[in-house]
């Protein structure tokens, strides 16, 4: 009985970003716990090939083409999505970017580009799906924020302002939204073998640095992610509300 608590079936999933990476792997387990997933991205070759590899997997998957920082586009898009495929009734906020830079050298273009990646796309798929959810009585969103929302590194100040808002924004999220039973949560990951830190992987002296700093002594694998993924979208996290859970190995809880 307990184990139904985390099955998917019949449920529809958004995973934004999905087309590698994190993203990729959360829609992964989402679809192996049975839930139907969407991926998103702007590159719709990418997408295919990432829904190829899922439908292979016996998963069923969908692709929605748009970019996340375009408002107009995401509110038609999940317009559409509601329509043609079905309701949406777990959101996961994945998408974003990273631009290292010295802070004091930092462009303000650099700046706008990462907070409406990491930020702006997260308040606006997420506001565009909460509205239909809230009618419905029910839903699941799920925000991927950062360890890097704890906690500062050397020449990624604004990504971790992005983050920290994102998780901030998972609070007000649950605060307005909760009443109307919406569960809104964030996941927290550390440090993850990804295409977006390819060049920390490939660097000798940060791979010494991470292993001696992490407790569990080693980089995380994506496909880790979603055990805490699927409790976050399914009835077993159902009084679970704005909090965030941190998949890092146990870097935070240490000095």
């Amino acid at each position: 009985m307990s184990l139904k608590l985390f099955d998917l079936t019949g449920r529809t999933a958004l995973v934004t970003g999905s087309g590698q990476g994190i993203g990729y792997a959360i829609a992964q387990g989402l679809g192996r716990a049975g839930a139907r997933v969407i991926l998103n991205g702007r590159d719709g070759a990418k997408l295919a090939a990432a829904a190829e590899q899922l439908g292979a997997d016996g998963i069923a998957v969908a692709t929605a083409v748009f970019d996340v920082t375009d408002r107009p586009a995401v509110q038609a898009t999940v317009g559409r999505i509601e329509r043609e495929v079905g309701p949406i009734d777990v959101l996961v906020n994945n998408a974003g970017i990273q631009r290292r830079g010295t802070l004091e050298d930092y462009a303000a273009e650099t700046w706008s580009e990462i907070m409406r990646a990491n930020v702006d796309s997260v308040f606006f798929v997420g506001q565009a799906v909460a509205r239909s959810m809230i009618g419905r009585g029910h839903g699941k969103i799920i925000n991927i924020a950062s360890l890097q929302a704890q906690a500062a590194r050397y020449s990624i100040a604004p990504y971790t302002a992005s983050k920290g808002a994102v998780l901030n924004l998972t609070r007000g999220m649950c605060t307005d939204w909760a009443r109307h039973g919406l569960q809104v949560n964030a996941i927290g990951p550390g440090y993850f073998r990804t295409p977006l830190n390819q060049a920390l992987v490939e660097d000798p002296a940060f791979n010494e640095w991470l292993t001696k700093r992490t407790p569990a002594g080693r980089w995380g694998e994506v496909e880790e992610l979603q055990g805490a993924a699927i409790f976050l979208a399914s009835r077993a996290s159902d009084f679970v509300n704005g909090q965030i859970l941190y998949v890092d190995g146990g870097v935070l809880a240490t000095l």
